[in-house]
C-alpha cells in the first residue's frame, strides 16, 4: 500500500505525461455494442469514431489496467469488492475501500456515498478521492494498414474473424462472426498523472507494473481465444511541473523512444522522486 495517509495534503506539483504506440500483436476487438449491427456485417463489430476508424477508448485500456493491478494485488475478492450494479446478469463488481492508503483507489479515483459490498456490511464512503490517472482514447494510425494488408481486409480497415460454438450433443455448429482490427496495427495512446503530493510519485511503478502485465495478457473481447494481445512500444515521458504551467518553464524529458522495460525501470529506481522536482 501507499504511504498515503488521512491527513495527506494535495496540492499540485505537476503532471507527468506518457505517450507512445500500442502494437496488436493479434487482431484486437473492442466491441461498439448491439446498436451499431449492419445489414451484412459482422455479428460483433468493434467500436469506430465519426469517421468509421476503429479506436481504443481510454476507458477500456484504463478499466483493464485497473482490473489487472486488482488481481495482482490480491484485491479482487470478495470481502474487497463492492457492487457497480447489483443487476440480474448483469453484475459489475470492483474494488474499493475507504483506506487512505489504498493504491488503487488513489490511482483510479473514489467517490463518496454508500456502496453495497459483496460480503460484509456495506461501505460508507464520507470523502472522495480524485483519480490520479487519466487515460484518452488512443486513434488508429491509419498508415498501420499497409495496401498489402488491405487486398486481404474483409473492410478497408478490420478483419472479419469466423467462429464457431458446437454443440456437444448433436454437433451442430452455431456459426458467429467477430470484427478485428489486424495484427500489425497501431494506436496513439496517451496518459496523464497528476502528481498532488509526495506520495503520488511512487504510483507510477504501478501504473508500469499495469502496462507489463496487460503485455502477457489481453485487451478487449476473446482473449481466451487469441484476440487482443498487444505491446507497448516507442515510449516518451515528460514531466511538467507546476511552473510550466504557473511560468511557461521548461518540461523535462526522462524518456524518448523507449521500450516498457525502460520505462519500468526509471519508474522503480530510487531517485526517480527526484526527477519529479
Amino acid at each position: 500500500m501507499s504511504s498515503h495517509t488521512a491527513d495527506t495534503a494535495l496540492t499540485f506539483l505537476g503532471k507527468l505525461i506518457l505517450e507512445g504506440e500500442i502494437h496488436c500483436q493479434t487482431g484486437l476487438h473492442i466491441g461498439a455494442g448491439k446498436g451499431s449491427l449492419e445489414i451484412g456485417g459482422a455479428d460483433n463489430p468493434v467500436v469506430k469514431d465519426a469517421f468509421g476508424i476503429p479506436y481504443i477508448p481510454g476507458s477500456s485500456l484504463r478499466g483493464r489496467l485497473r482490473a489487472l493491478l486488482e488481481q495482482t494485488m490480491g484485491l479482487a475478492i470478495p470481502s474487497e469488492l463492492v457492487y457497480l450494479s447489483k443487476r440480474k446478469g448483469q453484475e459489475v463488481r470492483i474494488h474499493q475501500s475507504d483506506r487512505a492508503d489504498d493504491e488503487i483507489c488513489v490511482l483510479f479515483g473514489r467517490n463518496p456515498g454508500r456502496a453495497d459490498k459483496v460480503t460484509g456490511e456495506a461501505l460508507e464512503g464520507a470523502t472522495a478521492t480524485p483519480a490520479r490517472l487519466t487515460v484518452y482514447d488512443a486513434p488508429l494510425v491509419v498508415d498501420s494498414i499497409t495496401p498489402q494488408m488491405r487486398e486481404n481486409l474483409d473492410d478497408e480497415l478490420t478483419e472479419v474473424k469466423s467462429e464457431n460454438a458446437v454443440d456437444r450433443i448433436t454437433s451442430q455448429a452455431n456459426p458467429r462472426t467477430l470484427e478485428r482490427v489486424p495484427a500489425g496495427a497501431r494506436f496513439k495512446f496517451r496518459m496523464v498523472m497528476d502528481m498532488l503530493c509526495e506520495e503520488d510519485k511512487p504510483l507510477v511503478a504501478r501504473v508500469a507494473e499495469g502496462l507489463r502485465l496487460l503485455e502477457d495478457d489481453a485487451l478487449g473481447g476473446g482473449g481466451s481465444r487469441g484476440n487482443g494481445r498487444v505491446a507497448f512500444g516507442g515510449l516518451n515521458l515528460l514531466w511538467r511541473g507546476k511552473d510550466y504551467y504557473a511560468k511557461g518553464a521548461a518540461e523535462a524529458s526522462l524518456l524518448a523512444g523507449a521500450d516498457l522495460a525502460a520505462f519500468q525501470q526509471l519508474a522503480s529506481a530510487e531517485d526517480f522522486s527526484a526527477k519529479l522536482a
